[in-house]
Protein backbone atom coordinates (compact mmCIF):
# COMPACT_ATOMS: atom_id res chain seq x y z
CA UNK A 1 0.00 0.00 0.00
CA UNK A 2 0.95 3.63 -0.74
CA UNK A 3 1.10 6.19 2.15
CA UNK A 4 -1.55 8.20 0.29
CA UNK A 5 -5.07 7.10 -1.34
CA UNK A 6 -6.99 8.65 -3.81
CA UNK A 7 -10.28 8.62 -2.06
CA UNK A 8 -9.08 8.73 1.41
CA UNK A 9 -5.64 9.53 3.67
CA UNK A 10 -3.91 5.72 4.00
CA UNK A 11 -3.41 5.19 7.71
CA UNK A 12 -1.52 2.07 8.65
CA UNK A 13 -3.82 -0.29 11.31
CA UNK A 14 -2.12 -2.27 13.72
CA UNK A 15 -2.48 -5.58 14.14
CA UNK A 16 -3.40 -7.76 16.81
CA UNK A 17 -0.38 -10.19 16.41
CA UNK A 18 1.91 -7.48 16.18
CA UNK A 19 3.21 -7.85 20.02
CA UNK A 20 3.32 -11.54 19.34
CA UNK A 21 5.66 -11.47 16.40
CA UNK A 22 7.89 -9.15 18.14
CA UNK A 23 8.37 -10.91 21.32
CA UNK A 24 8.83 -13.62 19.24
CA UNK A 25 11.71 -12.45 17.01
CA UNK A 26 13.65 -11.42 20.20
CA UNK A 27 13.93 -14.83 20.96
CA UNK A 28 13.96 -17.15 18.39
CA UNK A 29 15.98 -17.21 14.99
CA UNK A 30 12.92 -17.26 12.66
CA UNK A 31 9.51 -16.49 12.89
CA UNK A 32 7.48 -17.80 10.04
CA UNK A 33 4.34 -16.07 8.80
CA UNK A 34 1.71 -17.42 6.29
CA UNK A 35 -2.00 -16.24 5.39
CA UNK A 36 -3.84 -15.31 2.40
CA UNK A 37 -2.86 -12.72 -0.11
CA UNK A 38 -3.92 -9.04 1.01
CA UNK A 39 -4.04 -9.95 4.34
CA UNK A 40 -1.53 -7.41 4.91
CA UNK A 41 1.29 -9.73 5.50
CA UNK A 42 3.94 -6.90 3.49
CA UNK A 43 2.60 -3.96 5.14
CA UNK A 44 2.92 -5.36 8.46
CA UNK A 45 6.28 -6.25 8.11
CA UNK A 46 7.22 -2.88 6.98
CA UNK A 47 5.80 -0.87 9.14
CA UNK A 48 6.32 -3.18 12.38
CA UNK A 49 10.08 -4.04 11.53
CA UNK A 50 11.38 -0.98 9.55
CA UNK A 51 14.85 -2.31 10.93
CA UNK A 52 14.60 -5.17 8.83
CA UNK A 53 16.09 -5.48 5.46
CA UNK A 54 12.62 -6.12 3.02
CA UNK A 55 13.47 -8.76 0.39
CA UNK A 56 10.51 -9.99 -1.66
CA UNK A 57 10.15 -13.17 -4.13
CA UNK A 58 7.66 -11.58 -5.75
CA UNK A 59 10.57 -9.54 -7.73
CA UNK A 60 11.71 -11.96 -10.53
CA UNK A 61 15.18 -10.77 -10.34
CA UNK A 62 15.67 -10.91 -6.55
CA UNK A 63 13.91 -15.05 -7.13
CA UNK A 64 16.25 -15.67 -9.63
CA UNK A 65 19.03 -14.73 -6.75
CA UNK A 66 17.78 -16.54 -4.18
CA UNK A 67 17.73 -19.47 -6.33
CA UNK A 68 21.54 -18.86 -7.47
CA UNK A 69 23.03 -17.20 -4.40
CA UNK A 70 20.70 -17.09 -1.39
CA UNK A 71 22.97 -16.16 0.87
CA UNK A 72 23.60 -12.64 -0.96
CA UNK A 73 20.89 -11.85 0.48
CA UNK A 74 21.85 -11.42 3.92
CA UNK A 75 25.51 -10.49 3.68
CA UNK A 76 24.89 -6.58 5.13
CA UNK A 77 22.59 -7.62 7.61
CA UNK A 78 21.64 -9.87 10.89
CA UNK A 79 18.06 -8.57 10.47
CA UNK A 80 16.42 -9.51 7.44
CA UNK A 81 12.47 -10.47 6.24
CA UNK A 82 11.97 -12.71 3.18
CA UNK A 83 8.43 -11.99 1.62
CA UNK A 84 6.59 -14.56 -0.58
CA UNK A 85 9.01 -17.62 0.47
CA UNK A 86 7.52 -20.02 -1.14
CA UNK A 87 8.41 -19.23 -4.47
CA UNK A 88 11.87 -20.49 -3.54
CA UNK A 89 11.50 -23.31 -1.11
CA UNK A 90 15.12 -23.86 -1.57
CA UNK A 91 15.71 -20.47 0.01
CA UNK A 92 15.07 -22.23 3.35
CA UNK A 93 17.76 -24.80 3.46
CA UNK A 94 20.20 -21.57 2.95
CA UNK A 95 18.42 -19.58 5.90
CA UNK A 96 18.55 -22.77 8.13
CA UNK A 97 22.63 -22.99 7.04
CA UNK A 98 22.94 -18.65 8.61
CA UNK A 99 21.45 -19.44 11.76
CA UNK A 100 23.60 -22.03 12.45
CA UNK A 101 26.45 -20.72 11.49
CA UNK A 102 26.14 -17.51 13.44
CA UNK A 103 25.40 -19.51 16.55
CA UNK A 104 21.25 -18.02 16.09
CA UNK A 105 22.33 -14.34 16.01
CA UNK A 106 20.51 -13.68 12.85
CA UNK A 107 17.27 -12.82 12.72
CA UNK A 108 14.55 -14.08 10.00
CA UNK A 109 11.34 -13.21 9.58
CA UNK A 110 9.61 -15.46 6.83
CA UNK A 111 6.31 -14.54 5.25
CA UNK A 112 4.45 -16.10 2.38
CA UNK A 113 0.79 -17.05 1.04
CA UNK A 114 0.77 -20.38 1.22
CA UNK A 115 0.01 -22.22 4.35
CA UNK A 116 4.00 -22.88 5.27
CA UNK A 117 3.01 -25.30 7.85
CA UNK A 118 1.61 -27.30 5.70
CA UNK A 119 4.58 -27.13 3.29
CA UNK A 120 7.25 -30.10 3.64
CA UNK A 121 10.00 -28.17 3.43
CA UNK A 122 9.64 -25.58 6.15
CA UNK A 123 8.55 -28.33 8.63
CA UNK A 124 12.17 -30.15 7.83
CA UNK A 125 14.44 -26.49 7.13
CA UNK A 126 13.37 -24.44 10.39
CA UNK A 127 12.22 -27.41 12.76
CA UNK A 128 13.72 -26.16 16.19
CA UNK A 129 14.57 -22.76 14.78
CA UNK A 130 11.09 -21.29 14.05
CA UNK A 131 7.67 -20.40 15.76
CA UNK A 132 4.47 -19.70 13.16
CA UNK A 133 1.78 -17.64 13.31
CA UNK A 134 -1.20 -17.24 11.07
CA UNK A 135 -2.38 -13.55 9.76
CA UNK A 136 -5.50 -13.30 8.48
CA UNK A 137 -8.15 -10.49 7.28
CA UNK A 138 -8.50 -7.40 9.72
CA UNK A 139 -11.01 -7.96 12.79
CA UNK A 140 -13.48 -5.34 13.41
CA UNK A 141 -11.82 -4.37 16.43
CA UNK A 142 -8.67 -3.66 14.03
CA UNK A 143 -10.56 -1.54 11.65
CA UNK A 144 -12.32 0.32 13.66
CA UNK A 145 -8.28 0.79 16.15
CA UNK A 146 -10.13 -0.39 19.14
CA UNK A 147 -7.22 -2.29 20.33
CA UNK A 148 -6.37 -5.89 21.98
CA UNK A 149 -10.25 -7.93 22.49
CA UNK A 150 -10.70 -7.64 25.88
CA UNK A 151 -13.96 -8.78 25.81
CA UNK A 152 -13.32 -12.08 24.48
CA UNK A 153 -10.10 -12.38 27.24
CA UNK A 154 -13.45 -11.91 30.54
CA UNK A 155 -14.95 -15.08 28.69
CA UNK A 156 -12.35 -17.25 30.08
CA UNK A 157 -12.24 -15.81 33.30
CA UNK A 158 -15.34 -17.59 35.35
CA UNK A 159 -14.92 -14.83 38.10
CA UNK A 160 -16.00 -12.40 35.76
CA UNK A 161 -19.85 -12.27 35.72
CA UNK A 162 -20.85 -9.36 32.84
CA UNK A 163 -23.48 -7.22 33.93
CA UNK A 164 -26.44 -7.27 32.02
CA UNK A 165 -26.96 -4.43 29.27
CA UNK A 166 -28.79 -2.79 26.28
CA UNK A 167 -26.43 -2.05 24.04
CA UNK A 168 -26.06 -0.83 20.40
CA UNK A 169 -27.10 -3.11 17.33
CA UNK A 170 -24.85 -3.32 14.78
CA UNK A 171 -25.90 -4.95 11.14
CA UNK A 172 -23.26 -7.62 10.55
CA UNK A 173 -24.75 -7.81 6.84
CA UNK A 174 -23.20 -4.62 5.44
CA UNK A 175 -19.96 -6.41 6.97
CA UNK A 176 -20.35 -9.99 5.50
CA UNK A 177 -20.96 -8.53 2.30
CA UNK A 178 -17.76 -6.30 2.07
CA UNK A 179 -15.13 -8.43 3.72
CA UNK A 180 -12.26 -7.79 5.98
CA UNK A 181 -9.71 -7.37 3.57
CA UNK A 182 -7.07 -4.49 4.20
CA UNK A 183 -7.77 -2.77 0.66
CA UNK A 184 -11.53 -3.07 1.03
CA UNK A 185 -11.26 -0.24 4.17
CA UNK A 186 -11.62 2.17 1.40
CA UNK A 187 -13.98 1.37 -1.27
CA UNK A 188 -16.78 2.53 -0.53
CA UNK A 189 -19.24 1.90 -3.16
CA UNK A 190 -20.42 -1.68 -3.96
CA UNK A 191 -19.39 -1.92 -7.57
CA UNK A 192 -15.81 -1.09 -6.46
CA UNK A 193 -15.88 -3.97 -3.99
CA UNK A 194 -17.48 -6.54 -6.30
CA UNK A 195 -14.26 -5.59 -8.63
CA UNK A 196 -11.88 -6.09 -6.71
CA UNK A 197 -12.87 -9.23 -5.34
CA UNK A 198 -13.22 -10.18 -9.03
CA UNK A 199 -9.51 -9.24 -9.41
CA UNK A 200 -8.72 -11.06 -6.11
CA UNK A 201 -9.44 -14.10 -7.57
CA UNK A 202 -8.03 -13.80 -11.03
CA UNK A 203 -4.88 -12.17 -10.09
CA UNK A 204 -3.92 -14.67 -7.06
CA UNK A 205 -6.42 -17.43 -5.91
CA UNK A 206 -5.73 -18.84 -9.43
CA UNK A 207 -2.74 -17.59 -10.27
CA UNK A 208 -1.17 -19.17 -7.14
CA UNK A 209 -2.93 -22.04 -6.79
CA UNK A 210 -1.40 -22.87 -11.01
CA UNK A 211 1.65 -21.92 -9.43
CA UNK A 212 1.08 -24.60 -6.27
CA UNK A 213 -0.16 -27.78 -8.39
CA UNK A 214 -1.41 -28.07 -12.50
CA UNK A 215 -5.24 -26.92 -12.53
CA UNK A 216 -6.52 -29.06 -15.37
CA UNK A 217 -10.04 -26.16 -16.38
CA UNK A 218 -10.41 -23.32 -14.47
CA UNK A 219 -14.02 -23.36 -15.24
CA UNK A 220 -14.10 -26.80 -13.20
CA UNK A 221 -12.30 -24.90 -10.44
CA UNK A 222 -14.57 -21.71 -10.50
CA UNK A 223 -17.21 -24.10 -9.90
CA UNK A 224 -15.79 -25.80 -7.07
CA UNK A 225 -15.03 -22.53 -5.38
CA UNK A 226 -18.67 -21.85 -5.79
CA UNK A 227 -19.50 -24.58 -4.38
CA UNK A 228 -17.11 -24.71 -1.50
CA UNK A 229 -18.33 -21.34 -0.89
CA UNK A 230 -21.86 -21.75 -0.38
CA UNK A 231 -21.13 -24.50 2.05
CA UNK A 232 -18.97 -22.70 4.49
CA UNK A 233 -19.75 -23.32 8.21
CA UNK A 234 -20.88 -26.61 7.27
CA UNK A 235 -19.27 -30.10 7.42
CA UNK A 236 -17.13 -31.26 4.44
CA UNK A 237 -19.01 -33.32 2.09
CA UNK A 238 -16.09 -33.88 -1.18
CA UNK A 239 -18.57 -37.59 -2.15
CA UNK A 240 -21.27 -34.67 -2.66
CA UNK A 241 -19.43 -31.66 -3.95
CA UNK A 242 -18.28 -34.27 -6.68
CA UNK A 243 -21.71 -35.29 -7.45
CA UNK A 244 -22.67 -32.07 -7.62
CA UNK A 245 -20.17 -29.98 -9.94
CA UNK A 246 -19.60 -33.62 -11.74
CA UNK A 247 -15.40 -33.85 -10.96
CA UNK A 248 -13.87 -36.76 -9.70
CA UNK A 249 -13.52 -36.64 -6.03
CA UNK A 250 -10.02 -37.30 -6.26
CA UNK A 251 -9.72 -34.39 -7.87
CA UNK A 252 -12.55 -32.39 -5.45
CA UNK A 253 -10.18 -33.56 -2.69
CA UNK A 254 -6.83 -32.06 -4.66
CA UNK A 255 -8.37 -28.63 -5.20
CA UNK A 256 -9.25 -28.61 -1.26
CA UNK A 257 -6.05 -28.86 -0.17
CA UNK A 258 -4.37 -26.56 -2.44
CA UNK A 259 -7.29 -24.20 -1.20
CA UNK A 260 -6.26 -24.83 2.29
CA UNK A 261 -2.51 -24.59 1.49
CA UNK A 262 -3.14 -21.14 0.53
CA UNK A 263 -5.38 -20.26 3.39
CA UNK A 264 -8.72 -19.75 1.16
CA UNK A 265 -10.28 -21.89 3.92
CA UNK A 266 -9.45 -23.43 6.77
CA UNK A 267 -10.73 -27.13 8.14
CA UNK A 268 -12.46 -27.25 11.69
CA UNK A 269 -12.11 -30.69 13.23
CA UNK A 270 -14.63 -32.23 15.77
CA UNK A 271 -14.42 -32.03 19.75
CA UNK A 272 -14.70 -35.44 21.47
CA UNK A 273 -12.80 -36.05 24.34
CA UNK A 274 -13.84 -39.94 24.62
CA UNK A 275 -12.65 -41.33 21.23
CA UNK A 276 -15.10 -44.30 21.89
CA UNK A 277 -18.40 -41.84 21.69
CA UNK A 278 -19.85 -41.98 17.89
CA UNK A 279 -19.70 -38.87 17.15
CA UNK A 280 -19.28 -36.70 13.31
CA UNK A 281 -15.80 -36.71 12.38
CA UNK A 282 -15.60 -35.00 9.19
CA UNK A 283 -14.03 -31.59 9.39
CA UNK A 284 -16.46 -28.11 8.95
CA UNK A 285 -15.16 -25.69 6.17
CA UNK A 286 -14.90 -21.87 6.73
CA UNK A 287 -13.93 -19.52 3.86
CA UNK A 288 -10.99 -17.08 6.13
CA UNK A 289 -13.09 -14.42 4.99
CA UNK A 290 -17.10 -14.16 4.65
CA UNK A 291 -17.15 -10.97 2.17
CA UNK A 292 -14.99 -13.80 -0.57
CA UNK A 293 -17.75 -16.84 -0.06
CA UNK A 294 -20.29 -14.29 -0.38
CA UNK A 295 -19.40 -13.89 -3.71
CA UNK A 296 -18.63 -16.56 -4.78
CA UNK A 297 -21.82 -17.50 -3.71
CA UNK A 298 -23.30 -14.71 -6.25
CA UNK A 299 -24.99 -12.74 -3.36
CA UNK A 300 -23.93 -8.92 -4.75
CA UNK A 301 -26.50 -6.99 -2.62
CA UNK A 302 -27.67 -7.29 0.68
CA UNK A 303 -31.56 -7.51 0.11
CA UNK A 304 -30.22 -10.98 -1.81
CA UNK A 305 -28.07 -11.84 0.96
CA UNK A 306 -30.58 -10.83 3.44
CA UNK A 307 -33.23 -13.56 2.19
CA UNK A 308 -30.71 -15.96 1.23
CA UNK A 309 -30.73 -19.14 2.85
CA UNK A 310 -26.93 -19.45 3.65
CA UNK A 311 -26.98 -16.37 5.62
CA UNK A 312 -26.58 -17.86 9.01
CA UNK A 313 -23.28 -19.64 7.23
CA UNK A 314 -22.02 -16.62 6.11
CA UNK A 315 -22.37 -15.04 9.56
CA UNK A 316 -21.25 -17.70 11.36
CA UNK A 317 -17.58 -17.90 8.91
CA UNK A 318 -17.47 -14.13 10.16
CA UNK A 319 -17.00 -15.38 14.02
CA UNK A 320 -14.72 -17.63 12.97
CA UNK A 321 -12.45 -15.56 11.59
CA UNK A 322 -12.49 -13.46 14.66
CA UNK A 323 -11.99 -16.53 16.62
CA UNK A 324 -9.36 -17.84 14.80
CA UNK A 325 -7.47 -13.94 14.92
CA UNK A 326 -7.91 -14.22 18.80
CA UNK A 327 -7.32 -17.27 19.49
CA UNK A 328 -3.79 -17.16 17.36
CA UNK A 329 -2.53 -14.33 19.61
CA UNK A 330 -2.85 -16.34 22.95
CA UNK A 331 -0.18 -18.58 24.52
CA UNK A 332 -0.33 -21.33 24.11
CA UNK A 333 -2.86 -21.17 21.00
CA UNK A 334 -6.16 -21.87 21.43
CA UNK A 335 -7.43 -24.87 20.00
CA UNK A 336 -10.74 -24.66 18.08
CA UNK A 337 -13.21 -27.09 17.46
CA UNK A 338 -17.28 -28.06 16.46
CA UNK A 339 -18.78 -30.27 18.31
CA UNK A 340 -22.01 -32.85 17.24
CA UNK A 341 -23.34 -35.99 17.44
CA UNK A 342 -25.17 -38.26 15.65
CA UNK A 343 -28.49 -37.96 16.53
CA UNK A 344 -27.85 -34.07 15.49
CA UNK A 345 -27.34 -32.28 18.44
CA UNK A 346 -24.18 -29.65 17.65
CA UNK A 347 -22.35 -26.64 19.12
CA UNK A 348 -20.92 -24.32 16.69
CA UNK A 349 -17.23 -23.49 18.49
CA UNK A 350 -15.35 -25.26 21.16
CA UNK A 351 -12.79 -23.78 22.22
CA UNK A 352 -10.05 -25.59 23.78
CA UNK A 353 -7.05 -23.01 26.18
CA UNK A 354 -4.97 -25.57 28.17
CA UNK A 355 -7.68 -27.39 30.03
CA UNK A 356 -10.47 -24.61 29.82
CA UNK A 357 -13.47 -25.18 27.26
CA UNK A 358 -15.72 -22.47 25.94
CA UNK A 359 -18.83 -23.42 23.94
CA UNK A 360 -20.12 -20.66 21.45
CA UNK A 361 -23.36 -21.14 19.71
CA UNK A 362 -23.89 -18.76 16.65
CA UNK A 363 -27.41 -17.45 15.75
CA UNK A 364 -29.13 -14.85 13.24
CA UNK A 365 -31.29 -13.49 15.76
CA UNK A 366 -31.96 -10.22 17.53
CA UNK A 367 -33.89 -11.46 20.57
CA UNK A 368 -32.24 -15.04 22.21
CA UNK A 369 -34.28 -17.10 24.16
CA UNK A 370 -33.65 -19.79 26.25
CA UNK A 371 -34.79 -22.48 23.52
CA UNK A 372 -31.77 -20.71 21.37
CA UNK A 373 -28.69 -22.67 23.96
CA UNK A 374 -30.30 -26.33 24.45
CA UNK A 375 -27.43 -27.54 23.04
CA UNK A 376 -24.94 -25.37 24.80
CA UNK A 377 -26.15 -26.48 28.07
CA UNK A 378 -26.35 -30.34 26.77
CA UNK A 379 -22.79 -30.00 25.78
CA UNK A 380 -21.60 -28.21 29.01
CA UNK A 381 -23.51 -30.85 31.31
CA UNK A 382 -21.34 -33.84 29.35
CA UNK A 383 -18.32 -31.72 29.51
CA UNK A 384 -18.09 -30.07 33.07
CA UNK A 385 -14.72 -28.32 32.47
CA UNK A 386 -16.53 -25.92 30.18
CA UNK A 387 -15.99 -22.47 31.59
CA UNK A 388 -19.20 -21.20 30.02
CA UNK A 389 -21.41 -21.22 27.23
CA UNK A 390 -21.86 -17.77 24.94
CA UNK A 391 -24.63 -17.07 22.35
CA UNK A 392 -23.65 -14.76 19.80
CA UNK A 393 -26.28 -12.83 18.27
CA UNK A 394 -27.24 -9.87 16.16
CA UNK A 395 -29.13 -7.73 18.66
CA UNK A 396 -28.03 -5.54 21.50
CA UNK A 397 -28.15 -7.02 24.55
CA UNK A 398 -26.15 -8.81 26.83
CA UNK A 399 -28.24 -11.02 28.85
CA UNK A 400 -27.89 -13.83 31.24
CA UNK A 401 -30.36 -16.74 29.78
CA UNK A 402 -28.05 -19.68 32.27
CA UNK A 403 -26.07 -19.28 35.21
CA UNK A 404 -23.48 -21.18 32.84
CA UNK A 405 -24.65 -19.36 29.63
CA UNK A 406 -24.41 -15.28 28.56
CA UNK A 407 -26.00 -13.83 25.06
CA UNK A 408 -23.72 -11.36 23.63
CA UNK A 409 -23.99 -8.75 20.54
CA UNK A 410 -21.06 -10.12 18.00
CA UNK A 411 -19.67 -6.69 17.82
CA UNK A 412 -19.34 -6.65 21.32
CA UNK A 413 -17.67 -10.55 21.66
CA UNK A 414 -14.97 -9.12 18.46
CA UNK A 415 -14.08 -5.48 19.88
Amino acid sequence: MNNSHSKTEWIYKKRLIGASVKSAIESFPAVVISGARQVGKSTFLKYEFPDFKYVNLDNYSILEQAQTDPASLWLDTDRIIIDEAQKSPQILSAIKLAIDATNRKKKFLISGSSNLLLLKEIGESLAGRAVYFEMFPMSYGEIKGTGNPTNFMKLWDPEIKLKEAHLTSIDPVPLILKGFMPPLMYLSKRNEVLLWWEGYIKTYIERDLRELSQIESLIDFRRFLEACALRTGNILNQTEVSRDIGISQSTVFRYTKLLEVSNIINRVPPYYDNKTKRLIKSPKLFFVDPGLCTYLAGYNDEEALKTSRELGSFFETLIFMHLKIFSSILIPKVNLFYYRTTSGKEVDFILEWGKKLIAIEVKMTNKPTFNDIKNLLAFITEHPRTTRGILVHTGSSIQWLHSKVVAVPWWWLVS
